[in-house]
């Protein structure tokens, strides 16, 4: 079960790259997923407000046309009608006829309905004549017959249905207006096919849907740029990234390797130049002692000097591994390993130096401790070989935003970060760098002048990171 979890594990592991590649691109696919949601919506709902505003306007149009055609065919009745009595049958049959003549386009006529029900005009459908059609429902179950006689009866309106085309026999949507004869009790109305309407708001439609689905493709064309694009920068900065990262890693192993070997040919030099010769000088004492002993001469001196030669080279001994690893900086910490490293160097060069600190009372960790005092011993080597100064003024002291170590000389200067031509041989400046860019602080190298004095400041920042709580100090010195 647990292999099978690891290989799990394994299988939907993603790398760093991957990570990166995800961050970057699911916020842009969510975003241009709701873009695409809130300009669908949109536009479905502008479009939708611009089809109603054109079906009312063209529809607005057929009624205004009913009207007037309704209109002409009151005038043309009116003389007839207005002279007419109730009952008087032969009126009522000049206007039907005259009612009957008037057909207009290929779909357009008249029609008359008593209030009983009974059609009595329809010359483009003859077979209703006659016939009493109340409770007439269109096949949606609109009531046909009733509703137009309450409306004549109410004073006129309008009404829309499915009704049969005279030219076809095929249903369509038809809109009627209707008027009353209240002295004959007659429905008179005309009505108009709205097919034209309904396929103008049709294809109104399709063209928005079109449009929607156009714009879609757009931004998914835009965001499937967007998404290769991000890909292929992202790729590149991948590359990039690592082959720089290789170029670094290489330069790094090969400064690690350059400084092991300065370390060990600094070791060498010193055991050849100090503690060899010591020894020997110890031999060439005890063998001269014995040569004394020997032939009874004495030997007491040359043992002398021998014993001095051991002491000296017990000394440089411990001089070389104070060097290597202070134990004072362990023990007591950094302020008092700082304070022998600036009297050992000032006994051993000659330059006047001063060190001025606070009671830390190891309140820095570890690291912080050894990588300012790395630094110190760069910046002091620096001085030493190349500076050229008789002065050294060392601070350590802490802030509110940590602590800080300052390294002043008054010697010749110089410049930071060194030029390409010089890059070789600031091994010892870059390792200061990078011991302070491993703590996350900050290092600053200045050529100062004052007057007539120059000289060199080095800034070494430690954040508050590295600082320990009073309590673990506390317990870090009784421990």
């Amino acid at each position: 079960m647990i292999t099978i979890l690891a290989r799990l594990r394994e299988m939907f592991s993603i790398s760093y790259g991957q990570k990166v590649f995800l961050l970057a691109t699911l916020p842009l696919i969510v975003a241009v997923f709701l873009i695409f949601l809130i300009v669908t919506s949109q536009s479905r709902q502008l479009a939708e407000r611009e089809i109603q505003a054109l079906e009312t306007q063209l529809i607005e149009t057929k009624r205004e046309e009913l009207r007037n055609y309704l209109s002409i065919a009151r005038t043309a009745i009116v003389n007839t009608y207005g002279r007419a009595a109730p009952d008087d049958e032969a009126a009522k049959l000049a206007v039907t006829r005259e009612l009957a003549a008037m057909q207009y386009g290929p779909e357009g006529y008249f029609f008359v309905y008593d209030y009983d029900g009974n059609n009595l005009v329809a010359p483009r459908q003859p077979y209703l004549i006659g016939k009493n059609w109340t409770g007439l429902t269109d096949l949606n179950g609109t009531p046909i017959t009733d509703e137009l006689i309450r409306i004549a009866r109410t004073g006129g309106g309008y009404h829309s249905f499915d009704w049969p085309k005279p030219s076809t026999g095929a249903n369509g949507r038809m809109i009627v207006y209707v008027n009353g004869l209240q002295d004959w009790r007659w429905a008179i109305g005309t009505g108009v096919f709205i097919d034209d309407v309904l396929e103008n708001v049709a294809a109104a439609r399709a063209d928005v849907e079109t449009r929607i689905r156009r714009t879609s493709y757009y931004i998914v064309a835009i965001a499937i740029a967007a998404l290769v694009g991000v890909f292929t920068t992202g790729m590149f900065l991948n590359l990039r990234e690592r082959r720089l990262a290789d170029a670094k890693l290489k330069d790094l192993t090969q400064r690690i390797i350059d400084t092991q070997e300065e370390e060990r040919g600094r070791v060498a030099r010193e055991l050849h130049d100090g503690i060899s010769q010591m020894l020997v000088g110890v031999r060439y004492a005890l063998e001269l002692a014995r040569r004394k002993l020997s032939t009874g001469k004495g030997g007491g001196d040359s043992l002398d000097k021998g014993i001095d030669g051991l002491g000296s080279a017990i000394q440089e001994v411990r001089r070389i591994s104070r060097d290597l690893r202070p134990g004072v900086l362990d023990d007591l910490g950094l302020g008092p390993a700082l304070q022998a490293l600036t009297d050992d160097f000032s006994n051993r060069t000659g330059i006047k130096t001063e060190f001025e600190t606070v009671v830390f009372r190891n309140r820095l960790d570890q690291e912080a401790r050894i990588a300012l005092y790395r630094i110190a011993q760069e910046a002091l080597t620096n001085i030493e070989r190349h500076a050229n100064a008789n002065r050294v003024d060392i601070s350590l002291k802490g802030h509110r935003k940590g602590a800080m170590l300052l390294i002043k000389d008054n010697g010749v200067g110089m410049s930071w970060p060194p030029s390409a031509r010089r890059r070789n041989n600031g091994l010892g400046l870059r390792n200061m760098q990078e011991r302070i860019e491993q703590l996350g602080g900050s290092l600053r190298v200045l050529s100062v002048q004052t007057g007539k004095t120059t000289g060199t400041v080095i800034e070494a920042q430690v954040p508050l990171t590295h600082m320990l709580s009073p309590q673990k100090a506390n317990k870090k010195e009784s421990a």
